[in-house]
């Protein structure tokens, strides 16, 4: 197993002392101007939290909430649907009822697949779940997978699920919390360098909830096969681009969120690379550049939440077509993101909402769908003003 040592550390401060010219620092990059010529409309609301949403082959849009209810939207109001077998759910702190994908190869009675927090507040993991939509309720639930190990406290679950184009599942597991919270004998930050833990890392699986095929790290003596990429903090948003290339947004610690582009078997640096702080010490976590760990595309200080993300391709906005979009929770706004055809960041500009923006998606209608982190959560629709 690996482990992050004071000496290590040491290690990475002297390297980073000379760093070649391509490994050069990110800039930063703070709140960007206004998007104009947009409005926000209220599809709905009344839900408690809402936290991710999806839509049925048939068109219907299905809503998970933290408190552990599924709710599917008839016209303007939800209706809840009956969860059938769903095993309990944590809803302490960050966890509870999280990310919702519909399977893509289903057009009737389509599986669903949900992550959730489960355990108690002693032992809890990250664990994903799949049953059947009949129409009215979900039933025959089975767990598929549980990340390991066991964590404790309700900080840093992830999780986003996304389906590749090879018919894999991809699965973001957080780091467990921040210090002093400790897991295996180490601070749970560090299981993010640790290719024996689920932890920190996305996951990628087959639709039983195995380690897919030809997985990266499969091969590498200590390494969990299910592992896809690791050195992650706690990604709220991953999304699939038109070219099939795989992006997420992960909250950094006081500052530093990032957006990364997602290569398989590649270390993202956390907790050895980052742009944020801790939040005790108000120290920088680990060193901006570390030579041998992947670079982030955009390093967001001061952090604006970062959660939800979509490519829009959509015709209500032509000019955004191609743009990534992510929600933001502190900064209650959304984040264009402008990308050149190499996956290079051109601009940004925001489109401020006013409320926690937990999820952000296009719907099958082409418009942008969001839903708010609140007692009394919206669907929005963004429209041509």
């Amino acid at each position: 197993m690996l482990r992050t040592t004071m000496s290590a550390c040491l290690s990475v401060a002297l390297m980073t002392l000379a760093l070649p010219a391509a490994l050069a620092q990110l800039p930063t990059s703070d709140a960007p101007p206004a998007a104009k010529g947009w409005r926000a409309e209220t599809v709905a609301e009344g839900l408690s939290h809402p936290w991710s949403m999806a839509w049925l082959p048939d068109g219907r849009l299905l809503v998970t909430t933290r408190e552990g209810k599924l709710h599917l939207l008839k016209g303007k109001r939800f209706e809840p649907v009956a969860l059938e077998g769903l095993p309990p759910v944590l809803t302490t702190g960050q966890g509870g009822l999280l990310d919702i994908a519909i399977h893509p190869g289903d057009k009737k009675n389509p599986r669903i697949y949900m992550t959730m927090a489960t355990g108690t507040d002693e032992a809890n993991r990250t664990t994903l779940v799949q049953g059947v939509f009949d129409g009215k309720r979900v039933h025959g639930i089975k767990t598929l997978f549980r990340a390991q190990p066991d964590k404790s406290g309700g900080e840093h679950f992830g999780s986003r699920l996304l389906w590749q184009k090879d018919g894999s599942l991809l699965m973001s597991v957080g780091d467990g919390g921040n210090p002093p919270q400790q897991v295996g004998g180490m601070l749970a930050r560090d299981q993010a360098q640790n290719l024996g833990s689920d932890n920190g890392s996305i996951l990628r699986l087959t639709d039983a909830g195995k380690a897919a095929p030809g997985n990266p790290l499969a091969a590498r003596p200590g390494a969990l096969p299910e592992i896809w990429t690791y050195g992650h903090r706690n990604i709220q948003g991953m999304a699939l681009d038109a070219d099939g290339r795989v992006w997420a947004t992960e909250h950094g610690p006081r500052g530093g969120d990032e957006l990364n582009l997602i290569e398989a078997g590649q270390n993202y640096g956390w907790p050895m690379q980052s742009y944020g702080r801790d939040y005790r010490t108000g120290e920088p976590v680990g060193q901006l550049v570390v030579p041998g760990m992947t670079q982030a595309k955009i390093a967001w200080v001061p952090s604006p939440g970062a959660s939800g993300l979509t490519q829009y391709s959509g015709s209500q906005f032509p000019q955004w077509r191609g743009s990534l979009f992510s929600g933001g929770l502190a900064s209650k706004d959304v984040r264009r993101i402008v990308l050149d055809k190499d996956g290079n960041v051109v601009s940004q500009e925001r489109l401020e909402i006013g409320k926690r923006v937990r999820d952000v998606r296009q719907g099958p209608d082409g418009h942008l769908y969001l839903i708010t982190d609140e007692d009394n959560g919206q669907l929005l629709r963004i429209m041509a003003q």
